[in-house]
């Protein structure tokens, strides 16, 4: 992992939260993840300059991007992955673990992102519970940490589901 990351994406991080509703601000739940909305082709040049490997897209193919951000990722060399999560409909433990599963493929650090944060803390909630074992409220502040808003509901009738066997 490039040594300058942390510096560079403290920077990035700041810049993001600064720069306006065409940039949100990125999170870091944990290190090595970063999550949040859409990013500007900017902030994915920006990533990919301070040691960023894989983008994990959780949009759906018909939610606009503001420009060909497969395209981009690809001119960067970065992975770029498309998971579509489809709101709360798409907040499943199957998905949970596929994202999970991506996450592990990941030897440098990676952006998770949807259109705001909310998806990615919602998957990543429900793996830390279904997949690490965190207890839900454990679980549920990850997922804050990571953008979880208005689909905590979601997760949690998630969460109340019984686990497959």
């Amino acid at each position: 992992m490039n040594p300058h990351l942390p510096k560079l994406l403290s920077l990035l991080l700041a810049c993001a939260g600064t720069a306006g509703a065409a940039e949100p601000a990125l999170k870091q739940p944990r290190p090595g993840l970063f999550t949040g909305g859409q990013p500007s082709a900017q902030q994915l040049r920006d990533a990919a300059q301070a040691g960023v490997t894989t983008v994990i897209d959780l949009r759906m193919p018909q939610e606009q991007r503001g420009y060909d951000e497969a395209a981009a990722a690809e001119r960067l060399g970065l992975r770029y992955v498309r998971l579509p999560i489809d709101g709360a409909g798409g907040i499943s433990e199957a998905n949970a673990r596929t994202l999970d599963r991506l996450l592990r493929q990941d030897s440098g650090a990676t952006l998770l992102h949807c259109a705001s944060g909310n998806r990615a803390g919602a998957l990543l909630a429900l793996a830390q519970a279904r997949v690490h074992g965190a207890s839900p409220e454990a679980a549920l502040q990850f997922g804050r940490d990571a953008g979880l808003g208005s689909l905590e509901p979601a997760v949690r009738a998630a969460l109340e589901t019984p686990t497959r066997p």
